[in-house]
This record gives structure tokens, C-alpha cells and sequence, in this order.
């Protein structure tokens, strides 16, 4: 029997989670550093993952397949293409930055306080997450995935209501009412969103006699599964929503700005760079997987909710005077693309909107991880509190700069790319949807330059005319992001070339095919 590679690369971070809650309550330093180095060894297991697999080969690749709950064709059935490895390799990559970025934001708080923070805790919750979330991009049986789906929402609010950022202006017990209010929606709002997906899966398992992602794929091909018209839909439309909730597709959006404004950044990188890709990762493996024919049914509303989260989202960020709300409304904007991008049906589209989803997580991780180092040493959210920040503080404005401009998608960093590919995919099929969605791009450079303009630059404010500039830690995290996003941006072909191949196959599930160029004959 071989070496179960992709369990093992779950197991890691689940295992570190228990060993890391385990700790002795006064050895904080040790949970942390225990923490980081199962990170670590996770995201050596996460390469050895994206080095055996061959781009060429077959669809699943290093597959797991064991019988769990036999009466009710339950198998546990692991097996990765190359989006799954993809975005395996983003989330192994950004989980020891996050927890280098967090080193102290679990730490006791001050003297008197009424509430303690377990630091042990707050570790092992991140390293729960990984577990699931890695093992959701490998997970090929449907009820193994909606497991993991809806479990990785329990460490996520524990992480939101409990943890929260302690840059609060309106005094510790406010603070803590916003922390309860904006983790009990996330909780609400994703789990009406499973609850119906639950019934979609039960209705599958009618339907299909399993929930094998491979022998429901046999079956239709073979002509043994008859799947009903109507009965497709019903269920494309129970998968959809809990996946539109989670990723955050206009209007179930609105549990994302509250959750990131009261978490603290690190775990607000978690939530947009990590645990919301698995609701595109879902679109495209099991929407486009298991209901072909409703796909291409809803694909025009699907698109209409995708342009206007690209523009709504980006109108939104515009307006904002909390800096981690308007990245919260940029990422809103930036997931519109991503789902039009799959939904527009074309190869450059569906390939974008996957290269989109790793260049946003280390975009959206490299900005918002320094705007929470900005944060926590002014003890301030509002921009307005901000001023003349670069000349005080050159190091930290800089990369602020950089992870700005690579959300604003600037030529030369690794977004510009993915979002190039995503308009013109959409434009070769749905050109009006392409050319209005091109707006979102003006309005990410205006929130974006605003931004930067009202917090680093004019005349220094008496508040932050003594700020530290990065420390060395701060700068370990924060420069191998950015040079993700310069050789992404000068070189995706590593991605592309393992994301291509699976992007064939999902447009062969829905019967697709690139649209032909029109061109005038030359006269």
C-alpha cells in the first residue's frame, strides 16, 4: 500500500492542533513555536504533493479510497487535479506567515483585564483550519467534503468572536459585543447556506445511489445515470448558494466586512485567503462536475451576480474609513471576477479565475497582514487617524505600497495577470459583461491610491510621528509574499501549467468550448 500523501498532509495540522492545546498554559512560546514548525512541515508535505504530480496525467491523481460508512455508500476518497493542488500549495504556503503575523496577538492582555486569551488556543484553532480546508480541495467523495465543509465553520468562529482585534475605540466590552455579533453571522449565514446544501447532497445520493465524484462521472458517461432536468437544477441551485455564501458572491456577502473588521488580521487573511476559496474551488469541482446542464443555465444570472459584486464591492471599498472593511470590500469585488471567470465558460476564464484565487490570497495576505502591523502600533482602524506614515516609517509604507498596487491588479505583479485572463475570457463569450466588469478595475486603483495617499503620505501626524518601522519578524513575513507577487507576475507559467489540464476537463464536463475568433476576411 502506498504512502497516503494527502491524508498525511491533513492529518499534520490537525494532530499540531491537538499537540498545540496541549501545551501547558504557561508555556506560550512553546505552543508557538510548536505551531509554526507543524505549519512547516505541512508545507513540506504540501510540496511533495505539487512535485509528484504530473499536470499531464490523470484527472485525480495520488487518490485515497477506503470504505467509511458502507450502507450508505460512503467511501472516504481523496484525490487531487491541478486546481486542488493549486490552492493546496496557497494554503500550506500562507498558514506559517499568518502565524508568524499573529506571534502576539493571543499574548495575555494587560494587567486587570477581565478576559484572558489562551495563546495555545488560538494556534491550535488556525491549524484546525488548515486540516480542513486542505482537506476539502482534496476530498472527492461529496459527504467526505461537506463534512470538512461545514466543520472548518466551528474553529472560525472561535477564532472571530474570541480573538478579535484590540484596536477598538469604543472600550473592551463594546469590542467584545461587535466580536459576538460578527462571529455569530459568519456562523448563521454559513450554516443556512450547508443546511441547504445538506439536502442537495441527500437528494444527490437519491439520485445517484453515491456520493463518488468518479463513478457519478462513469455513470453519466456510461448512460446508466438519468438525471431529471428539473431535479438537476434543484440540486446545482443547493450546492450554489452554500458555495456563493461561502465565497462571498453578491448578496450573501454581508457576513465578510463585519468578520473582518472585528477579527484580528491575521485571521482576517485566514477567512479571505483561505477558508472563502473553497467556496470557488466547490463551484468549479463539484457545480460545473455534477450538474453540467444546470450550470449552463444559471450561467447568465450567475454572471449578472458576479458583475455587480465586482462593482458593488468596489463602489463600497471606495467609501470606506476603516481600513480593514475597505480590504474586505475589495475582496468582495475581486471574488466577482473570480466567479465570472468560471462561469463565463471559456478555458482563459476558468484558468484566470484559478490563478485569480492564489494571486488574491497572497495579494489580499501581503496587504492586509501590513495593514494590521500598521494597525496595532497606532491602536486604530480609521484612515483618518493616518497621516505622513512613509516618512517615519519607509520599510512598512513600502510594502504597504506594493501589496496596494497588486490589489489594484498593476502590470507586473501576479494579479494583473489572472485578472487579465478572467476579462478577456468573459469578453470572448459575454462581451457587454467584459467591458462593464473593466470598471471594477478603474475603481480599484481609485480606493486603493486613496488609501495610500490619505495614511502615508501629506503631513505626519502627532500619533504617529514616533512609529516604529518593520521588524525583522514583520519583515519575514512580509517580503516572500511580495516576491510571490513579482515572479507570479513575470512568470504564472508554474501555475498555469498544472491549472490548464483540469481546466480542459471541467470545460468537457459542461460541453464547452472556446468560441471561435471572428475575423474579417482580407479583402
Amino acid at each position: 500500500m502506498s504512502f497516503p500523501l494527502l491524508t498525511a498532509t491533513a492529518a499534520l495540522p490537525a494532530l499540531g492542533a491537538v499537540a498545540t492545546a496541549a501545551v501547558p498554559a504557561a508555556r506560550r512560546t512553546a505552543a508557538k513555536w510548536l505551531a509554526l514548525l507543524v505549519s512547516l512541515g505541512t508545507l513540506a508535505l504540501a510540496i511533495t504533493v505539487l512535485v509528484r504530480f504530473d499536470p499531464g496525467g490523470a484527472r485525480y491523481q495520488l487518490t485515497e479510497s477506503h470504505s467509511w460508512i458502507r450502507d450508505f455508500g460512503v467511501r472516504y476518497e481523496l484525490g487531487v487535479d491541478g486546481i486542488g493542488v493549486a490552492l493546496i500549495a496557497l494554503t500550506a504556503v500562507l498558514i506559517p506567515f499568518i502565524i508568524l503575523a499573529g506571534w502576539h496577538d493571543a499574548d495575555p492582555l494587560e494587567t486587570g483585564s477581565r478576559r484572558w486569551r489562551p495563546t495555545q488556543g488560538f494556534f491550535a484553532l488556525i491549524l484546525a483550519v488548515e486540516a480542513m480546508v486542505l482537506i476539502s480541495f482534496e476530498a472527492t467523495d461529496v459527504f467526505v467534503f461537506y463534512i470538512f465543509f461545514e466543520a472548518m465553520l466551528i474553529p472560525m468562529y472561535f477564532l472571530i468572536g474570541g480573538f478579535g482585534d484590540r484596536a477598538h475605540a469604543q472600550g473592551e466590552e463594546a469590542a467584545a459585543t461587535q466580536r459576538s455579533y460578527a462571529a455569530v453571522k459568519f456562523l448563521l449565514y454559513n450554516l443556512v447556506g450547508g443546511l441547504i446544501m445538506l439536502a442537495a447532497v441527500i437528494g444527490l445520493y437519491v439520485v445517484a445511489g453515491n456520493f463518488s465524484l468518479q463513478q457519478i462521472a462513469e455513470a453519466r458517461a456510461s448512460g446508466s445515470l438519468h438525471m431529471a432536468t428539473s431535479t438537476e437544477r434543484w440540486l446545482f441551485l443547493g450546492f450554489f448558494f452554500a458555495f456563493a455564501v461561502k465565497a462571498p458572491l453578491w448578496p450573501l456577502h454581508t457576513w465578510l466586512p463585519n468578520a473582518m473588521q472585528e477579527s484580528t488580521a491575521p485571521v482576517a487573511v485566514l477567512i479571505t485567503a483561505v477558508v472563502d476559496k473553497v467556496g470557488t474551488f466547490a463551484m468549479l469541482r463539484f457545480c460545473l462536475g455534477l450538474f453540467p446542464e444546470a450550470s449552463r443555465w444559471a450561467t447568465p444570472v450567475i454572471l449578472v451576480l458576479a458583475l455587480i459584486s465586482i462593482v458593488y464591492g468596489a463602489l463600497l471599498a471606495v467609501g470606506q474609513r476603516d481600513i480593514k472593511r475597505l480590504v474586505a470590500y475589495a475582496s468582495i469585488s475581486h471574488f466577482g471576477f473570480i466567479i465570472m471567470g468560471i462561469f463565463a465558460m471559456t478555458s482563459q476564464g476558468q484558468s484566470g479565475a484559478t490563478l485569480y484565487m492564489v494571486n488574491h490570497g497572497i495579494s489580499t495576505a501581503a496587504l492586509m497582514l501590513v495593514a494590521g502591523f500598521l494597525i496595532s502600533r497606532r491602536g486604530s482602524r480609521l484612515i483618518a487617524d493616518y497621516g505622513g506614515v512613509q516618512k517615519v516609517a519607509p520599510v512598512l509604507a513600502g510594502t504597504f505600497l506594493i501589496g496596494g498596487l497588486a490589489t489594484l491588479s498593476l502590470p507586473g505583479l501576479a494579479p494583473f495577470v489572472s485578472e487579465f485572463l478572467v476579462l478577456v475570457g468573459t469578453f470572448t463569450r459575454y462581451p457587454v459583461i467584459g467591458i462593464i466588469a473593466t470598471l471594477g478595475i478603474v475603481l480599484a486603483a481609485l480606493y486603493t491610491l486613496v488609501l495610500y495617499q490619505r495614511t502615508m503620505t501629506g503631513p505626519v501626524k502627532p500619533e504617529v510621528s514616533t512609529m516604529p518601522d518593520l521588524r525583522v519578524r514583520e519583515v519575514l513575513v512580509v517580503a516572500p509574499l511580495i516576491v510571490l507577487l513579482i515572479f507570479l507576475g513575470v512568470y504564472p507559467k508554474p501555475v498555469t501549467n498544472i491549472v490548464n489540464p483540469a481546466v480542459k476537463h471541467t470545460m468537457s464536463d459542461v460541453q464547452k468550448k472556446d468560441p471561435k475568433p471572428e475575423v474579417e476576411a482580407a479583402k
